[in-house]
């Protein structure tokens, strides 16, 4: 079914909901690794994916995992002149 699916322009929604599921997959462990590292954010995260033996996609999520800290500082009004 999936093969007669493939014409162009039409969308093959069990592949798509996978994929989808693989994206939240990959995200999740990325923040998971970035915490044992110590980290409370993520920054600049990119998704990248690529084709395994035509018959695999792998998902890989990166980004730059980072400590966010309070700032103390009281705030100034900002004026234009």
């Amino acid at each position: 079914m999936a093969g007669l699916r493939t014409i162009p322009g039409s969308e093959i929604k069990e592949y798509t909901e996978m994929l989808d599921q693989a994206r939240h997959e990959a995200l999740g462990r990325l923040i998971q690794h970035a915490q044992t590292l110590g980290a409370n954010a993520i920054v600049s995260t990119r998704f990248d994916s690529s084709e395994i033996g035509g018959t695999m996609t792998e998902i890989l999520a990166y980004g730059t995992g980072v400590v966010i800290e309070g700032d103390s500082a009281q705030p100034q009004p900002v004026t234009l002149r």
